[in-house]
C-alpha cells in the first residue's frame, strides 16, 4: 500500500454530483485528478458544475488559490486506462452493485497493486465491492456527504477484509481534504443512511397522513430537533429516486422497519425527484 504522502494524483470515476465533488475537494487540497465517466458529455457537465462550484466559493473568499489553478489540476477522460496514474481511486458511480463490481474489476487491472481502491457507496456491502478485485484489503468505503465542497463529514467505511493501515489512510486522506471522519463497520447503510432513511420515510408517512403539512413537517423538525433540514426538504435536496434506492436496498437487507413509504416511491414514478428536477415535495 502507497503511504499518503506518495499520492500524487487521485482518480475518481463519476462526474456526477458527487464524483465532480471529490474532485473538487482534492485539487483544491493540491491533489492532480483524473475524473473518469462514460461519456464526454457526462464528463463535460462534470468539470462545468466544478468550475461554478469554485466560482461561488471564490466569491465568499472560501479559497486559497485562484479557481482556475484548481481546476487546472483536474483532467477528464472517458477512458478508465487513463486512471492508471492514478495513486489512489475512488470511485463514485450509480449505487448498483454490478456497476460498482464491473468498474472495481477494471480498476484492479488498470491499476497498480499497491493503490487503494475506495468506494463512495452510501448503502452497498464493501465486502462484496471488494470482492470483484485481487486486493480485497485495499478497499475501502469513502462515502461523502452531498454537497460535497459545503459538508464536512465523511464516512469510512471498512470491509471484512480492509486491513488496518488501509482503514488509517482512507481517515488521514480524508482528514488532509479538511474534513472530519467517523468509521462504520460493513452492515446495510453503515451510520448515516441506517438511522437517515428511516427518519425521512417516517416524516413522509406522517405528512402523507395527514399530521402537519410539508411546511409544518420540516419547520417542527427543525425548530424541535435542530436539524438544518426537516425530512422533506432533505428528501428533496438529496434526490428521491436517490432516498428510494437507499431504502429499498435496507428494506431488503433488513426488513419491514425499512419499506420505503408509498408516496416516495410514487413521486418517483411520477419523475418527481426533487431539487435536481426543479419538482419535489416542493418546487425549486
Amino acid at each position: 500500500m502507497r503511504e499518503l504522502e506518495a499520492v500524487e494524483t487521485v482518480g475518481v470515476v463519476g462526474a456526477g454530483t458527487m464524483g465532480n465533488g471529490i474532485a473538487q475537494v482534492a485539487a483544491t487540497a493540491g491533489y492532480d485528478v483524473i475524473m473518469r465517466d462514460i461519456e464526454a458529455e457526462f464528463v463535460d457537465n462534470g468539470l462545468d458544475a466544478i468550475e461554478s462550484s469554485l466560482s461561488r466559493l471564490d466569491g465568499k473568499d472560501a479559497l486559497d488559490e485562484d479557481p482556475t489553478t484548481i481546476q487546472g489540476r483536474i483532467t477528464g477522460t472517458t477512458d478508465l486506462a487513463d486512471l492508471a496514474d492514478a495513486d489512489l481511486v475512488v470511485e463514485a458511480a450509480l449505487e448498483d452493485m454490478s456497476v460498482k463490481q464491473d468498474i472495481f474489476t477494471d480498476l484492479d487491472d488498470v491499476t497498480d497493486d499497491d493503490v487503494v481502491l475506495a468506494t463512495n457507496t452510501s448503502t452497498l456491502s464493501i465486502t462484496t465491492i471488494a470482492s470483484a478485485t485481487d486486493r480485497e484489503d485495499l478497499v475501502v468505503g469513502l462515502h461523502f456527504m452531498n454537497p460535497v465542497p459545503i459538508m464536512t463529514g465523511v464516512e469510512v467505511v471498512t470491509g471484512e477484509k480492509t486491513a488496518p493501515a488501509v482503514t488509517e489512510f482512507a481517515h488521514a486522506f480524508a482528514e488532509d481534504l479538511g474534513k472530519e471522519t467517523w468509521e462504520s463497520d460493513d452492515k446495510p447503510g453503515f451510520v448515516t443512511n441506517r438511522v437517515l432513511m428511516p427518519w425521512i420515510n417516517e416524516g413522509i408517512r406522517a405528512y402523507d397522513e395527514g399530521v402537519a403539512s410539508k411546511e409544518d413537517m420540516d419547520k417542527g423538525m427543525k425548530l424541535g430537533t435542530n436539524v438544518p433540514m426537516g425530512p422533506l426538504e432533505l428528501a428533496d435536496h438529496i434526490g428521491l429516486d436517490i432516498c428510494l434506492d437507499a431504502s429499498e436496498t435496507l428494506h431488503e437487507e433488513l426488513g419491514d422497519r425499512y419499506k420505503p413509504a408509498y408516496l416516495l416511491k410514487r413521486k418517483v414514478a411520477a419523475g418527481d425527484l426533487g431539487k435536481k428536477t426543479g419538482k419535489g415535495f416542493y418546487e425549486y
